[in-house]
Order: structure tokens, then sequence, then C-alpha cells
């Protein structure tokens, strides 16, 4: 119930208490994964429960030391919830989580992303192109993922390279707008279907 509640304020916009909920059912059930992957969606909206976040997401890699996910979520907790400007920050520890969760399975594009947005972060360009390459061989499809690698391209005097991740880019981001405004026009023909179907009140 409390998982169920989290999902319903998260769709609509209550971010903050949607953490709550689900941080309450964390608490409830330390060890199903469902609960985490709608906790780390709320999060990315609402960051301002950080603490509690992170230690939700650091019990659960505890409790499941070979689920990759658990350590992808509790890197990212981490990053989010406190910032290069924060002094605490650190990011030997992001970096070890993020290496742990793509040992445990290297076909998460996601944690290759984050593995890869973190080195170039750190102006190690080497190797976040081929964390972004990695990330692409398991998920071609990840928009960010081909314009971030282009900016490295760039910084690594790669023109011609940088240029195609971002044509390739530019490609997928045209398909996603387009797919979303079907998917509007959908609902429209749908909502206006149902209100052609309804009979006229006598």
């Amino acid at each position: 119930m409390a998982i169920g509640l989290g999902i319903a304020l998260y769709s609509r916009g209550n971010y903050d208490d949607a953490v709550k909920s689900l941080l309450r059912a964390a608490d409830l059930r330390p060890a199903d994964p469902i609960c985490y992957f709608f906790l780390s969606k709320a999060y990315d909206s609402s960051p301002n429960q950080a603490d509690e976040v992170i230690q939700s997401f650091r019990r659960f890699s505890e409790l499941q030391p070979g689920n990759a996910r658990a350590f992808y979520y509790y890197a990212m907790s981490l990053w989010k919830g406190r910032r290069a400007q924060d002094p605490s920050l650190d990011l030997h520890q992001i970096e070890s989580l993020l290496r742990k969760a793509v040992t445990l399975d290297s076909k998460l594009a996601e944690a290759h992303l984050q593995l890869a947005n973190l080195y170039s972060d750190q102006t190690q360009y080497a190797e976040s192109i081929s964390e972004y390459g990695k990330a692409l061989d398991n998920k071609p499809d990840l928009a960010d993922a081909h314009y971030r690698l282009g900016q490295a391209y760039v910084h690594t005097g790669q023109k011609d390279k940088a240029q195609e991740q971002f044509q390739v880019y530019q490609q997928l981001r045209a398909q996603h707008l387009a797919d979303l405004d079907k998917q509007i026009a959908d609902i429209r023909q749908f909502v206006s279907s149902e209100k052609d179907e309804t009979p006229a009140k006598q």
C-alpha cells in the first residue's frame, strides 16, 4: 500500500510526499527491489530528503550484495544528494559503487553512462569514451550517451567522430519528440471519441 501511495503521489507531481511514502515502504520491506526502483524515480524529482534516501539505498546494497542495481541506486543517491559543491562528496566512493554495479552486470547501460559522466566531469576523457561506448553497446538509443560521447570526442580532438555522435543524438531527439506528439494526438483522439460515444443526457 505504501508503494502504491508513493506511485500515486508521484504521478500527481507530489514528489516530496512520494519519497516519504516510498521510504516507509522500504522500511517495511527493506529487500523489495520494486520499492527502490520507484524511490529512485521519485528521488530524481525531489532530492530534499537526501540523507534518508541515501541510507535506504545503502541498506539495500548491503541486503542484496549481488544486485547491480542496488549499487547503482546507492551511487546515484550519493551523487545527486551531495553534488560537487559539497565538500563531503566522495567521488571515489561513487566511482567504486558504479564499478561494482557494472562488474555485477556488464549490460547495465545506465551504470556505464553515469560512470562515463563521472570521468568526463573530471576531464578523464579517454576513460569516459570507453564507458560511453559500453553504454551504447548495450542500449544504442541512449540519446544522452551519444551527446556526451560527442563532447568527449571534441575534447580529444576527434571532430569527425564527434559530429557523427551529434547527428545520431539529433535523430534520436527528433524521433523522441515525434513519439511524444503521436502519444498526445492519440490521447486527444481517444478523449474525443469517448465524448462522441457518450449518450446525451435526456
